[in-house]
């Protein structure tokens, strides 16, 4: 029973881990998309987007194990992480002189502004969510009762992982709004996560069973999994060091 206990623990560890570092490349997304708002609202617009984002986690855990059997529904997170990635950052190179379209930007009002945010809190929970069920199936049953579709033992660490990522987002993008308004040029490198994490979600759909254009065993991999948070960690702290690098320029 103790060697049950410990590998709960373990477990749990490496999904608070896991959430919090996919929290983090959310809270980002979430200071991007909020900045242009008033302070006052920049906070309103964070707290919706972290509610919706409890009660879609919430509501999802109980239908996960059905879910991912929808490879739709990877393909459409997929697709629309990376419609935002691309969109922003081609706004970013292509009109930096455009007064009109900076005004535009700039006048995207407060409740589109919020579902734009929930929008990307649902992409970046599923993928979030997906991992967290591969980790916690791992896990050996404990107890006699199941909770959508899956042992009550491993449903309660998949719920404590999320709510203690949920947690760790909620101080991190308030941080994370403060850091942009100091270091603009984090802005391409936000989108530039979030159209990686559309990759990870598109390798996800390719290996789907009911897909299979690749192999099925390849997101699961450890040469996948370095890939993924090599390539995310260059990007975070190229973005950083870019952010420095101008900063300077502009003191001078």
């Amino acid at each position: 029973m103790e060697t049950i206990f410990l590998e709960y623990a373990w477990v749990l560890l490496v999904l608070i881990i896991l959430e919090g570092l996919l929290a983090a490349d959310n809270a980002v997304v979430m200071a991007v998309m909020v900045k242009h708002l008033p302070k006052v609202q920049q906070q309103k617009a964070l707290f919706y987007g972290l509610l919706g984002a409890l009660v879609f986690r919430f509501t999802a855990l109980f239908f996960i194990t059905y879910l991912v059997n929808y490879w739709q529904i990877q393909a459409l997170g997929a697709i629309y992480l990376l419609y935002i990635s691309i969109k922003n950052i081609y706004d970013q190179k292509h009109h930096k002189s455009d007064d009109s379209t900076k005004k535009k930007r700039k006048e995207s009002g407060f409740w589109f502004t919020v579902l734009k945010v929930e929008l990307a809190d649902i992409a970046f929970a599923l993928d979030s969510m997906l991992a967290a069920v591969a980790l916690a199936v791992t896990l050996p049953e404990l107890g006699n009762f199941h909770i959508g579709g899956i042992n009550g033992g491993q449903f309660t660490v998949m719920l404590a992982g999320g709510i203690i990522g949920l947690i760790i987002m909620r101080f991190a993008a308030r941080q994370f709004v403060t850091l942009l308004a100091k270091f603009p040029s984090l802005e391409t490198a936000a989108f530039l996560i979030v159209g990686w994490v559309g990759v990870k979600l598109a390798v996800l759909t390719l290996a789907h069973p009911n897909v299979q254009i690749i192999d099925t065993e390849f997101p699961h991999s450890l040469t996948w999994k370095l890939i993924f948070w090599v390539v995310l960690a260059s990007i975070a702290i190229g973005g950083y060091l870019t952010g420095i690098s101008s900063q300077r320029k502009t003191s001078k």
